[in-house]
């Protein structure tokens, strides 16, 4: 039987649809919720002066809420766009391998050595916390002979996530401030502060361009170092560069609302079954695609028991791990 050609549908106009998604998703999520707020009072709120109970809530409560989760989504997803393409791992996600691990436990740290730190502290020491937890898993999956293969650094990143959140529960309990660090490990985006994403909102752009940036080196190293050697690549800079990406993505995701898993599996390969395997165009709408999903998982998270809130994390982990088993079933070719 001939399989019929599929029909050629431009970038640019899939590029549109993502962003239309996006802003339908964005304005449900900002009417959605235990608060009764129409469209008109979202228009109002941002167009006018007019002050009211519902402007309050749109301006202080649900925007800075929502801008900080599609900012969030789309760390996630393009940190594990670059992840899944740099190391040709299909179950690569900042979740998974350690890295939102090692910048939680640092939130930890943080929080007992500088409880007086402001933002700017705190995203330090997650940066720093992330890329200990990543060298640390690609030390540990590189250490067998042959390299690293999926399977190991998974495994990998179980140990060494594993071992860093206890040690952030650990230093939680001793300390008596484990309510403090479970208002971020909880995955929780309410209470964001214009203040807050006024820090971390920079770094998550900074990251975000230089990733586009450099998409055109990432596509050529997803296919094997040695072709992107005979191409004139400096791999070992490039690798450096987007090591830096991932972990400023990351560590700022977490810095922000705390751990998140599965957001950097699962929307990357669902980007590629619709724009291919070119990260030119992966990386543009895997942000668009995390942002989107991110404020989809925040609206299910307020409405489905509202007035109150079942934490997003939650809500990923379960649309998460049919996916991940799923990829595992498949031997990593589930949409790739």
């Amino acid at each position: 039987m001939i399989k019929e050609k599929q029909p050629f549908i431009p970038f640019a106009y899939k590029l549109l649809a993502g962003i239309l998604i996006l802003i339908c998703v964005f304005m449900a999520a900002m009417v959605l919720g235990a608060a009764d707020i129409t469209v008109k009072d979202v228009w109002l709120a941002l167009m006018s002066n007019e002050k009211s109970e519902q402007t309050s809530i749109i301006l202080n409560i649900r925007l800075p809420r929502e801008v900080g989760a599609s900012f969030v989504g789309a760390a996630l997803a393009v940190s594990g766009a670059i992840m899944q393409g740099m190391t040709r791992n299909p179950l690569a996600d900042p979740g998974l391998l350690g890295i939102t691990a090692g910048a939680n436990a640092a939130l930890a740290i943080t929080i007992v050595w500088m409880p007086s730190t402001n933002y700017v502290g705190v995203m330090i020491g997650c940066l720093l916390g992330a890329a200990v937890g990543a060298m640390m898993v690609f030390g540990l999956g590189a250490a067998k002979k042959g390299g690293f293969s999926p399977f190991r650094l998974v495994l990998a990143g179980a140990a060494v996530s594993a071992f860093l959140y206890a040690i952030a529960e650990g230093i939680g309990i001793y300390f008596k401030v484990s309510k403090d660090v479970s208002m971020w490990t909880a995955g929780g985006l309410a209470g964001l502060s214009w203040s807050q994403l006024q820090v971390i909102v920079p770094f998550i752009l900074i990251g975000i361009l230089i990733a586009l940036f450099l998409s055109r080196q990432l596509t050529i190293l997803s296919l094997s170092d040695e072709v992107a050697v005979g191409l004139g690549q400096n791999t070992t800079q490039i690798k450096i560069a987007l090591f830096i990406v991932i972990i400023l993505l990351a560590g700022a995701s977490v810095a922000l609302v705390g751990n998140m898993v599965f957001v950097g599996l699962m929307v990357p390969h669902l980007v590629r079954a619709v724009v291919g395997t070119d990260y030119r165009l992966i990386i543009p709408m895997s942000a668009i695609g995390g942002a989107a999903f991110m404020l989809l998982a925040d609206t299910l998270g307020r409405t489905m028991n509202a007035p109150y809130e079942t934490p997003v994390a939650a809500i990923i982990a379960i649309l998460g791990l049919p996916f991940f088993l799923l990829i595992v079933h498949k031997g990593g070719k589930a949409l790739l």
